[in-house]
């Protein structure tokens, strides 16, 4: 099937960010989705494409669908990626006649001799305020409100009926500011005054705590001033790379600092001039070193000072001091007529200074002190928006009622005896978790977090099966053919095998490589109720899949699904209960932040009989002991994983890759033993081809990239080796061991990071240290932030999040605290006190659309 993109000959109007897109999308395509249209993944292009999209005038909510996609598509198989990138066109598609049209031109007021007027954080007129009617009686057909996403471009307690009109005036009212400026300045996402007092520095340079570099330790996050001396630049890697090396020297030492691969930047320092660099100490042959950091040009006014300086993102054509001095009219001017909608009760109970004293202290704070107050202030805001529309879209779910679903003690207490195994204390407190949602009257919206190997699929196979013997269907959606292949496995062993009550032709697969005629019979049967259960991956939400009467659904790795498609599947039924699984556990702040809307069942058991993996770090030059441990395993009747971060060999990344070691392996290391390659340029059918064979034994070795990350279960593998285990989170490290010790035997995780001297790193350490993916997931949190458990969720949040941070947990407690008793009392925010309050929310949530689930 040809992607749905037009021809270039019939998108002559089209804007060139959308133009750019379709370049790129069609170029996916045609090289079957392998995530290199662009260097480093698609993903890449959001760093200037959102700039430019706003700059077209393209949606909001168009930039944030592009923006959700292209950040999850790395993680998605290339049936995903094409599913995902065919289904954002088609948004595109329909939004365009509107996309198509060119921004509106302003009406300016006049800047005779106006005083300049600085921004006020508050972008475009609000919507009419959207004063919500008290929830809706129950009615069985009704529909829960979907839930909106909140914008990025959205500003806590901004846009309110009190904002200062000219807070909505073009750029162009600033002294200094013209038509080529604020086109520029577009770029970074400020249209309006009120823009811009929401753009805040990324980071901060703080001239009165600076430290001397002969004081200077090894592992300090410190900024440095000096002079620099001398700057070379040489080539790396038989002239494939090159690396800037910068000597500056502040009267007290010298410090060397490096850039990798980044030539152009031999002609931005001149020797002689002062710059200020911000970064982590290192070490290299016993000296002091700083690798990649921040850096800036020293403006000689900040060191007399001696002052907090803000360090603003920037974009072509403007320089730090020309927007510092535009910000400090705007923040100086406007900042204090900003109306504060958060009610005085929740800012005394919360200690929070206020929102025009945040705004001023947040762009150029007078101490550390009062920094710290602002970004608590403003970052409680964002968590409180946030959690106020969780608990909001909890309450509307809720309010709909679903289908009752008794559970007979005796058919149960039959389906637990008819098991091989007994079910551990965790399992059986989800199991009774969803026993209650299905007999609640209301549809279930449950996530179960495991570990890998702790039972989710028993517990979703037990919670279908009730809804399936009153009559019901169910259907469960896996993110990749061969995973719904083994649900398929598992549960049809389950439910038609011995003391199962099912037939297996009730139980039916359905992935993009079904023969037709096979999909057409599945489709007969789940539309005439004779198909009780399918299982697949996005097939299962095509438009001609139509069910009798679906009541229950389980989405497998949720994070790697959007909302769209969650949404999709759950529209086949009459308010459906809903059971999403993952294995990436989730940390307790995200928990209660992000996914606040869906009650959280938890198994943190392994079953009985599994051994801890084994994982240790080994240097580079130690490879050849992990290569013996997987010989010694084979001989033994073992399988084993070894793992790269790369396919091929990469000029800008340091890292061994899959297909270039997949050779030396098979012909020098183990030219006696069978070696199979699997990696993201594979379609689909030779994916799942590579992988059955290695699980039926015809493969001693699996040489592979992530992708067999989320895979079918091979309980015979016990090695588990990770090459250049420093380029991945700690938790897809964890997901990628969790791909042995799924049998009896003792299995193995063995991490070998690409320099020696990441042997120390963190999160290897923590890897060796313990095998509770929770724990893991902490560490995660505080080390990466919370992309590697957003998946497609990060797109509605992290982005929204500017100055909260996730791991601030004691923040979002806080925040937590404060809206659940706002909720309690105003759930609507219909009182008249909270009037302002109620635009601000709306604000910051948008009109959007989708389930936040």
């Amino acid at each position: 099937m040809d992607f749905p993109i037009p021809p270039h000959d019939k998108i002559a109007l089209m804007q060139p960010s959308l133009e750019k897109l379709r370049k790129f999308f069609r170029l996916e395509h045609e090289n079957k989705y392998p995530n290199t249209a662009i260097i480093g993944g698609l993903a890449q292009m959001l760093d200037y494409w959102e700039g430019e999209a706003r700059a077209d005038g393209i949606a909001e909510e168009v930039i944030q669908a592009v923006a959700a996609r292209l950040r999850s598509y790395e993680k998605l198989s290339p049936d995903g990626r094409a599913e995902s990138l065919k289904g954002l066109w088609k948004r595109i598609g329909e939004t365009y006649p509107e996309a198509g049209q060119k921004p509106k031109t302003q009406t300016q007021p006049a800047t005779g001799n106006q005083p300049p007027r600085p921004p006020r954080a508050e972008p475009q007129a609000p919507q009419s305020q959207n004063t919500e009617a008290p929830r809706p009686p129950q009615q069985v057909q009704q529909k829960p409100r979907p839930a909106p996403q909140p914008r990025s471009e959205s500003v806590p307690g901004a846009k309110t009926s009190q904002t200062p009109a000219a807070l909505n005036a073009s750029l162009t009212v600033l002294q200094g500011v013209g038509p080529r400026h604020a086109e520029t300045l577009v770029n970074l996402g400020m249209k309006t005054l009120g823009d811009m007092l929401y753009y805040f520095p990324r980071r901060y340079e703080d001239y009165s705590q600076l430290k001397p570099i002969k004081s200077l330790f090894y592992g300090e996050m410190v900024t440095v001033l000096g002079t620099i001396q001398s700057v070379n630049n040489r080539p790396i890697r038989g002239g494939k790379a090159s690396i800037i090396e910068v000597i500056i020297n502040d009267g007290t030492g010298s410090l060397r600092i490096s850039f990798f691969n980044q030539p152009w930047l031999a002609n931005r320092f001149k020797q002689g001039d002062a710059i200020s660099v911000s970064g982590k100490i290192d070490q290299y042959l016993g000296r002091l070193v700083m690798n990649s950091p921040d850096w800036e040009p020293v403006e000689v006014e900040n060191l007399h000072t001696a002052r907090i300086v803000p360090i603003y993102a920037l974009t072509e054509k403007i320089t730090q001091k020309w927007l510092r001095g535009i910000m400090n009219q705007v923040v100086t001017h406007w900042a204090p007529m900003v109306a504060d909608a958060l009610p005085e009760k929740i800012k005394l109970a919360a200690r929070l200074v206020s929102l025009s004293e945040a705004l001023q202290q947040a762009h150029f704070p007078n101490s550390q002190a009062r920094l710290k107050a602002a970004r608590e202030r403003l970052g409680f805001d964002e968590i409180f928006y946030l959690q106020m529309g969780v608990l909001r879209q909890k309450r509307d779910w809720k309010s709909v009622e679903g289908r009752r679903f008794p559970v007979p003690t005796e058919w149960l207490g039959a389906r637990l005896s008819s098991l091989p195994f007994t079910l551990t204390d965790a399992q059986q407190k989800s199991l009774a978790d969803i026993r209650a949602d299905l007999d609640s009257g209301q549809p279930m919206n449950r996530l179960v977090q495991g570990d890998v190997g702790s039972g989710k699929t028993v517990v979703a196979a037990l919670g279908a099966s009730i809804v399936i013997n009153a009559g019901a269907q169910a259907a469960i959606m896996a993110p990749t053919s061969i995973l719904a292949e083994q649900h398929y496995r598992n549960f049809t062993n389950m439910l038609a095998g011995d003391g199962g009550f099912m037939s297996e032709s009730e139980i039916r697969l359905l992935v993009g490589s079904t023969p037709e005629a096979e999909k057409e019979a599945i489709r007969q049967g789940l539309a005439d109720g004779s198909v009780k259960m399918v299982i697949g991956t996005h097939a299962v939400i095509e438009p001609d899949i139509q069910f009798k009467d679906l009541q229950f659904i389980v989405i497998d790795e949720q994070h790697r699904f959007g909302v769209e498609q969650r949404k999709e599947l759950r529209s086949k039924g009459t308010n459906p209960h809903l059971l999403v699984m993952t294995a990436t556990p989730i940390p307790r702040s995200l928990a209660l932040t992000v996914f606040g809307d869906l009650d959280i069942s938890v198994i943190d058991q392994m079953p009985e009989g599994r051994q801890p993996i084994s994982t240790y770090v080994l240097r580079p030059q130690e490879r050849e002991r992990a290569f013996s441990l997987i010989r010694g395993q084979i001989k033994e009747g073992r399988q084993a994983f070894i793992v790269y971060p790369l396919i091929d060999e990469s000029e800008k990344i340091e890292a061994r890759a899959a297909v270039d070691d997949f050779e030396k392996l098979s012909k020098e290391i183990f030219p006696d033993l069978k070696l199979g390659l699997l990696h993201g340029r594979m379609k689909p059918a030779e994916k799942d081809d590579v992988m059955m064979k290695f699980r039926d034994r015809q493969y001693d070795i699996l040489v592979s990239t992530t992708v067999v990350e989320v895979g079918v279960d091979v309980p015979n593998s016990t090695v588990m080796l990770i090459e250049g285990a420093d380029r991945f989170g700690l938790a897809q490290l964890h997901q990628l061991r969790g791909r042995v010790g799924r049998g009896g035997a003792q299995s193995y995780c063995l991490l070998i990071p690409t320099h020696e001297d990441a042997t120390e790193n963190e999160r290897l350490q923590a890897m060796s240290q313990t095998n509770s993916g929770f724990e893991l997931a902490d560490l995660d949190l505080k080390t990466r932030g919370p992309g590697e458990f957003l998946g497609t969720r990060q797109a509605g949040f992290a982005t929204t999040l500017k100055m909260a941070s996730i791991t601030d947990v004691v923040l979002i407690e806080k925040a937590r605290t404060q809206a659940q008793a706002l909720f309690e009392r105003d759930p609507y925010l219909q009182q008249p006190e909270h009037a302002l309050l109620a635009e601000a929310f709306e604000r910051f949530w948008g009109a959007g659309k989708g389930d936040v689930s």
